[in-house]
């Protein structure tokens, strides 16, 4: 039921014998404008979905082999807050996944430093020797390989402490 202003309007046009209607769907309308426009023919091809930039990164390189653990983490910031996500994945194929809300505004670099280090952290607790740290930030995976400088004072002690909690696993 409209309120407010989209009420007032509503009545108002009554009078003229017209309807009004709340669309619900406005964030799909460029996709259905779009299928409209451009129906399916003989000439169809799907588009490529291969994104170079978008392959996930490893910080600590691990053979495949049955003993080695592996690690997922992303973090994300946005105008409401701030999460973190790691899930570590045994051997056998079990999988433990964390995830937490910070309290704390930060950039979405910290972030994802913040849930490497939750990933790591747990995986020490699990008495892990060998890792596969995976991750989708290039910034903080060619950092922690030294690949890069850290430049960002902010970003210096998370690099530094996943170095630290790196050397507790077998390189």
């Amino acid at each position: 039921m409209p309120i407010g202003r989209l009420a007032k309007w509503q009545i108002l046009l009554i009078e003229f014998d017209i309807v009004y209607v709340t669309c619900t769907a406005i964030k799909a309308q460029p996709l259905a404008d779009h299928l409209t426009e451009n129906p399916i023919d003989d000439e169809y091809q799907p588009l490529s979905t291969y994104f170079p930039y978008e392959e996930i990164n490893t910080i600590g390189v691990v053979s495949e082999d049955a003993h080695a653990w592996k690690m997922f983490f992303d973090g994300a910031e946005n105008a409401k807050g701030v999460g973190i996500g790691a899930i570590l994945i045994s051997p056998t194929g079990q999988h433990y996944p964390a995830t937490a809300r910070l309290c704390f505004f930060c950039t979405n670099n910290t972030a994802e430093y913040e849930a490497c280090i939750v990933g790591m952290n747990m995986e020490i607790d699990q008495d892990v020797e060998d890792l596969l740290i995976m991750g989708d930030c290039d910034l903080i995976i060619r950092q922690a390989q030294g690949e890069w400088e850290t430049r960002d004072v902010k970003l210096i002690p998370y690099r530094q402490h996943v170095e630290d909690l790196n050397k507790q696993f077998t390189q």
